[in-house]
């Protein structure tokens, strides 16, 4: 069977298109218009060996939040729509990446209970060209909500803040990959003792 999320949200702000099929083979066709963004979209799609086609177009004559988090919104939307009834997942995943001086520990459960962990350094630089970095919680936090996961990240230290955000992705990548990967030994088990994720 194949595990694959369409999503289209539209709104006033912006019209969003994300396509997602967690066994890909990382093909990324990425364009929000925020360049930093489609570049750690990009890491999502390739290190979690994700197919993904995000299209949004927003309003970014106000700035970059409406686009950058409704894309967000979608793209966890999608990514639970592609998990379907989770039967044979591992369902917990967790990767360390380094990246340079800096370091990202990102630990997932597909619980379908949504809650977030995140820290980062304090010291980080606001922006990344038009990227404010105080978005990439707020990134997190939006692909929670509609994903329905339960994910703690913690980069407890760094510097350049390219790298600060961009490990973050590349062990997010990971993570989600590992605990939506089937389990040979599980076929046909939904991994809870509740009977229900």
């Amino acid at each position: 069977m194949s595990r694959v999320g369409r999503v289209e949200r539209t709104t006033k702000e912006t019209s969003v298109l994300v396509e997602i099929d967690l066994d890909g083979t990382g093909r990324v066709d990425v364009s929000t218009g925020v360049g930093f963004y489609d570049h750690m979209l990009d890491q999502l799609g390739r290190h979690g060996l994700f197919d993904l086609k995000v299209k949004t177009d927003g309003d970014l004559h106000i700035d970059t939040h409406h686009t950058i988090e409704d894309t967000a919104l979608a793209l966890g939307a999608a990514f639970r729509q592609a998990l379907g009834d989770k039967v044979g997942i591992y369902r917990f995943g967790n990767c360390t990446v380094p990246l340079d001086e800096s370091l990202a520990q990102v630990t997932v459960d597909l619980s379908g209970r949504p809650y977030l962990v995140h820290t980062e350094p304090e010291n980080i630089a606001p922006m990344i060209g038009t990227y404010d970095t105080t978005m990439t919680r707020h990134i997190l936090e939006s692909f929670v909500a509609q994903a329905q996961v339960a994910l703690h990240v913690h980069v407890p230290y760094g510097r350049n803040a390219h790298h600060i955000v961009e490990c973050q992705f590349k062990a997010l990548a990971r993570a989600l990959r590992y605990a939506a990967e089937r389990d040979p030994r599980a076929a046909g088990i939904l991994p809870s003792t509740k009977g229900a994720l």
